[in-house]
């Protein structure tokens, strides 16, 4: 689906339909592609490219926000496909593109090496001469087209939002949470902040909201999922839901199950906030579309309770 400026989203296929999505940006006959999804994503950014007729040689670039699997985990396999892009990623992250066994061993220890095989499928290395790090107010040129690098930590120590100039517009990775199109109402759309382990800092993610936010952009592109406006009110929804969350783990600190509070008590916040919002589900329908979501946000606070207090 394209939107103006010549800015396509793309569902890599991961977990389940309008889940997860990667951008393509095309200007002047040439592309670049922000987050690509897992290995089993490539076939669909591929197809998205032979769709608009433009050859894979003149894909200039593949922008990481951050290189969580389900944003960047095809990168090594999408790189061999495009003969002359580069990868731009938050220095932090760079070495993890050239070397992903780090990042295959904590993952590995999570899910194990079935749920790996047939979620991700194996990394495959960048090329390190391949490899550009982007430090904050890096600017990549897109044929004149100028995508700015801003430094968004909060979800994650290494992660950057992009910031197209021209269309006026954030993609925002992580930072500016999680807006599924199930919970879209007559109210707009809904909104909730990742908290996903292990780098969740919650003053540091109110900082980089508020950064994006003085951009004034038309609409953030968030990765999970599509194209949002309204972006005053959802910031000030992000703002409301990270402190509410930051109590629900203060709460939570010392129970002697801790994470099975942490779910429940999430689980009671987002079936409030999506009430309020308009949303007429139950909390069946509620746990089917954003029960690992609440898994991973519950293991997300608990680890930064422990870290928090260390």
């Amino acid at each position: 689906m394209m939107t103006s400026h010549g800015i396509y989203t793309i569902d890599t296929g991961f977990v389940r339909p309008r889940f997860d999505a990667a951008y393509l940006l095309i200007h002047d006959g040439h592309g670049a592609f922000i987050d690509c999804g897992t290995n089993h994503s490539v076939p669909r950014l591929l197809s998205a490219l032979e769709e608009t007729g433009l050859d894979p040689a003149h894909v200039d670039w593949l922008i990481l926000t951050h290189v969580h699997l389900d944003h960047a985990g095809g990168a090594g396999e999408l790189m061999a496909q495009l003969p002359n892009a580069r990868l731009a990623v938050h220095p932090r992250g760079a070495r993890h593109m050239i070397d992903p066994s780090q990042l295959w061993a904590g993952a590995m220890a999570v899910y194990g090496e079935e749920v790996m095989l047939k979620s991700y499928g194996r990394l495959r290395p960048v090329p390190a001469e391949r490899v550009a790090e982007a430090p904050d107010g890096h600017v990549i040129d897109l044929r004149g087209r100028k995508l700015r690098c801003i430094d968004t930590p909060g979800h994650a120590r290494h992660h950057m939002a992009i910031y197209d100039e021209q269309a006026n517009v954030c993609f925002t990775g992580d930072t500016f949470g999680l807006s599924y199109r199930e919970f879209d109402t007559d109210n707009g759309p809904f909104i909730l902040p990742t908290t996903t382990p292990v780098q969740f800092d919650p003053n540091a993610l109110h900082a980089s909201i508020d950064r994006l936010v003085a951009l004034k952009p038309d609409a953030m592109y968030v990765t999970h999922y599509g194209r949002i406006e309204d972006v005053p009110r959802l910031a000030a929804d992000l703002h409301a839901s990270i402190d509410a969350m930051v109590a629900v783990a203060q709460k939570a600190q010392g129970k002697p199950d801790r994470h099975a509070e942490l779910t429940q008590g999430l689980t009671e916040l987002y079936a409030d906030r999506t009430a309020k919002h308009g949303w007429h589900g139950d909390r069946d329908a509620l746990i089917h579309w954003l029960g690992m979501d609440i898994e991973l946000n519950a293991q997300g606070l608990g680890v930064w309770l422990d870290r928090d207090r260390a």
